[in-house]
């Protein structure tokens, strides 16, 4: 089950933004000044083999790989988004819809809608 996270930094140049999280997904959500949505980044697979899909409007989605900065032997670096292949889109969306059922509504149905939307490969 997702939650909210409160208390998220905000950051000037990108308008507000909230954030859920559970177990295996972390939801960014990026807003215009007039509260309507601008883009969304949905983290997914935290456990194993991190991904994320980012979507921001008039840009379309990207789909990339979460390199942890880990490399034995060495200090630990910031995280980066490396390109990925493919999304599964039925797969993650279906887990979505299920986890993101405590949260606001009208965010996870946007969601939604956006994952399925997701071109096939």
């Amino acid at each position: 089950m997702m939650i909210e996270i409160n208390n998220v930094k905000q950051y000037e140049d990108e308008g507000f933004r909230r954030w859920f999280s559970d177990d295996y997904f972390d939801l960014i959500i990026w807003y215009n000044d007039d509260k309507s949505i601008y883009g969304f980044q949905l983290c997914y697979d935290k456990q194993e083999t991190e991904r994320s899909l980012t979507w921001i409007a008039g840009r379309g989605f990207s789909h990339n790989k979460i390199d942890a900065g880990e490399a034995p032997g060495h200090t630990k670096m910031s995280p980066i988004l490396v390109p990925d292949g493919l999304f599964d889109r039925d797969t993650i969306a279906e887990r979505f819809k299920h986890t993101s059922q405590q949260i606001d509504r009208e965010i996870s149905q946007f969601i939604y809608s956006k994952l399925i939307m997701y071109p096939d490969a």
